[in-house]
């Protein structure tokens, strides 16, 4: 038996030729079907500590699209700025064996922000926005602003808050600015300048937030009418990087799954907010023959529901696994000559 070993480098040169509508499509597939309540197996993700990292393993299954778990390693401290390491194995179907092995890394920011930007065109009630506003400088924050701005050509203006003025948010701007260069970038320091924040938050049509914070980072009052938010980082009870009374400014706040949401999301516990106060985002589309091939179609009846319930928009996503499912496999089916095959393995 031999499989694939895709590395990070490959991965790039796959994820490159995906268009953001194909992987838009991909997530509204993977969220429809867990909302559906079958054509899937997701237990819920289990976790070990070790010395220096939150270890998370994500088994899943998606019919018709594959069979895969997913290892990540969260740094328990802050000051670690190596990423989020992270590898998922994919199963043969028909052998029960190992398909390939895929560097996740990238693959993991690359499916949460497509979900996000799905989240984005179904419930933002600007059709034409023009700032954005991010926080975080890690490769979550580099996928969601480059989806969103490949997804919105009217964006004119992003800013980037990060807790210091490091390297790695040197290194997010000059790499941003190289591929969206008729957008103007600008870097804001959290806590620094509390005037500029509130009036770059007042002025956003859309935030995304990808953090470890554990407490809000910018206040409630601040946000405008109208602004959708994608809310990504926190994944544990004590974390939250947002407030309860923004909460309440949506009345609903779409998620990806109740279930993870209700027990993960430390914005969605702190404000004591039931599954009855959830929407999952897999009802807000619709496939014909539930087929994964075929375009979704968006409900625009719940939709606005969801938009009339408050006076702004939120998406909160702790992550599931079958969206790893769905960006490996399409991974896999594409790498093509693509990889490094490893033969007479078992």
């Amino acid at each position: 038996m031999s499989f694939l070993v895709i590395t990070s480098a490959d991965v790039s040169r796959i994820v490159s030729s995906m268009h953001h509508s194909r992987l838009e499509n991909l997530m509204a597939f993977v969220f429809h079907t867990l909302s559906s309540g079958s054509g899937f197996d997701a237990p819920l993700r289990e976790a070990i500590t070790m010395v220096q990292h939150n270890t998370l393993f994500m088994p899943a299954r998606v019919q018709g699209l594959g069979t895969s778990i997913k290892v990540v390693s969260i740094p328990r401290h802050p000051a670690d700025q190596g990423g989020l390491p992270a590898s998922s194995l994919v199963l043969d179907e028909s052998t029960g064996g190992i398909r390939a092995i895929v560097n996740a890394r990238q693959l993991t920011a690359l499916r949460t922000a497509a979900g996000s930007l799905l989240a984005t065109r179904l419930l933002l009630s600007i059709p034409d926005p023009t700032t954005f506003l991010a926080f975080g400088a890690g490769k979550q924050i580099e996928a969601h602003v480059d989806l969103h701005l490949r997804a919105y050509s009217t964006i004119e203006t992003c800013t980037i808050v990060n807790m210091s003025n490091n390297q790695r948010l040197t290194d997010l701007i000059i790499r941003l600015k190289s591929a969206h260069p008729t957008v103007t970038f600008q870097p804001l320091i959290l806590k620094e300048d509390l005037v500029q924040l509130e009036q770059v938050t007042r002025a956003a049509n859309i935030i995304c937030t990808a953090t470890s914070s554990k407490e809000p980072l910018f206040e409630a009052k601040w946000v405008s009418p109208g602004t959708h938010l994608n809310l990504i980082g926190s994944y544990t009870p004590e974390m939250a990087e947002v407030s309860s009374d923004l909460l309440h400014q949506a009345g609903k706040v779409v998620v990806d799954s109740r279930e993870a949401c209700a027990s993960e999301a430390g914005e969605l516990i702190k404000a004591r907010f039931n599954e009855e106060d959830m929407v999952e985002i897999g009802t807000l589309v619709h496939f014909d023959n539930n087929s994964p091939d075929a375009d979704y179609k968006k409900l625009h009846a719940l939709c606005d529901e969801v938009r009339q319930a408050g006076k702004i928009t939120i998406f909160k996503s702790v992550g599931v696994g079958l969206q790893d499912v769905a960006i490996t496999n399409m991974v896999v089916n594409l790498a093509g000559e693509i990889g490094t095959r490893i033969d007479s393995y078992d």
